[in-house]
Parts: structure tokens; sequence; C-alpha cells
């Protein structure tokens, strides 16, 4: 069974920046499909990127776009998320989430949590001046 831990969750001023961790074990890392979604207090979970496990595609919700990267190390099992020019609004709990098999010619709905069957347990970051 896949098993997902975030790490890296903190407090950051407005404007600045913060990279979270993603642990993966039980198969193969480097073949993924990884994402990240987040829930704000009273809020429902919304996507935020994802990433093929080729790191051919990449996918941003348009509020994230132009500062927040995703990124691997498939030596150290792990995906990150770097976050930059944080806002209030980002101000949330993350989750990395994780799918093991995109069959060619299929498509995948990136942005839908049904499919990633793997989640992580979450981590808080919270953006305040």
């Amino acid at each position: 069974q896949v098993q997902l831990v975030e790490s890296g969750g903190g407090l950051v001023q407005p404007g600045g920046s913060l990279r979270l961790s993603c642990a993966a074990s039980g198969g193969t890392f480097s073949s993924y499909v990884m994402a990240w979604f987040r829930q704000a207090p009273g809020k429902e979970r919304e996507f935020v990127i994802a990433q093929s496990g080729s790191g051919s595609n990449t996918y941003y919700a348009n509020s994230v776009k132009g500062r927040f990267i995703i990124s691997r190390d498939d030596a150290k099992n792990t995906a990150y998320l770097q976050m930059n020019s944080l806002k209030p609004e980002d101000t949330a709990v993350y989750y990395c989430a994780a799918r093991q098999l995109v069959v060619p010619g299929i498509p995948l709905d990136w942005v839908e949590e049904y499919e990633y069957p793997y989640w992580g347990q979450g981590t808080q970051v919270t953006v305040s001046s």
C-alpha cells in the first residue's frame, strides 16, 4: 500500500515563501502522478497543482499560477510544493495525493479528488502578519 506523509507547514508572512514535502513509500515513486489539494476553514477541499510521473505535464489552479511550483526527487521518494508570494487566502491545510496508474488514451481528470486513491494526513499553512 502507498503511504504519504506531508511536512513543512507553518506560519509565514504575506509575500513570503514556504516549501512543503510529501514523502512516499510502498511503490515505484517515479511513476506516480502527484497532486496537492488544500482546505481552508469552513470551505470545501480544492485542487492546487498536479504533475505526471514523467514531469511532462503540470496543471495549476488559476489562483496559484506563477506562484507555486511542484517538483520531485525520485532518489528520496519525495514530492515538493514550493509556495512563493504567499497570500492570506492561501491559509489552509494542505494535502498531498497520489495515483499509481495512468492508462494511455484514457483521460485523467487532474482536478478531481476521486482520481487519487492515496492521501496524506495534511499539514497546516498559515499566512498572516
